[in-house]
């Protein structure tokens, strides 16, 4: 199984670079997992719709360049589908039972991600209300698929 992340913009603090090291280590028995970081657009603070969307365009569009056909699309969005660490597993488990051996998580850039990118998603999957910074998602998202393959070998981590 292949795992893969594409996200908007560089991981800077050296303590998230530290916790996806260490869960994609542990992934590493389970999945081949990477990374890839795609440049986000530069942009003022205060933008007009239509810049906002000029910005997710510009993102999206190079989200799309690292995804290919095949591959099932998470999309990390707010109004996506909130799941329980246990439905996520088996999620997860069913993809890969009915041939989905390319799985790829999308997280946006602060103005989120382009419709484009959402059209192509096979789902949109969503963490909760709250507002979190692009590189601590990155962290959770990884501890949770970490802890789906660990729920479905029935191991006691997820205790």
């Amino acid at each position: 199984m292949n795992i893969k992340l594409v996200v908007v913009g560089k991981l800077k603090e050296k303590y998230f670079k530290q916790g996806i090291a260490e869960y994609a280590k542990r992934l590493s028995r389970f999945c081949k997992f990477r990374i890839v970081e795609v440049p986000d657009e530069k942009a003022p603070e205060s933008l007009s719709q239509s810049e906002m969307t000029e910005v997710m365009d510009k993102e999206g569009s190079r989200i799309l360049n690292k995804i290919k056909d095949r591959e099932y699309v998470y999309a990390l969005a707010i109004l996506g589908k909130e799941r329980s660490s246990e439905q996520f597993a088996k999620e997860l488990a069913d993809l890969t039972t009915y041939g989905h051996s390319d799985i790829t998580f999308v997280i946006g850039g602060s103005l989120g991600l382009s419709k484009h990118v959402l059209d192509r998603a096979d789902t949109q999957i969503s963490f909760g209300k709250f507002t979190l910074p692009h590189q601590l998602m990155r962290l959770v998202l990884t501890e949770q698929i970490y802890r789906a393959f660990m729920i479905n070998e029935g191991s006691p981590y997820h205790k």
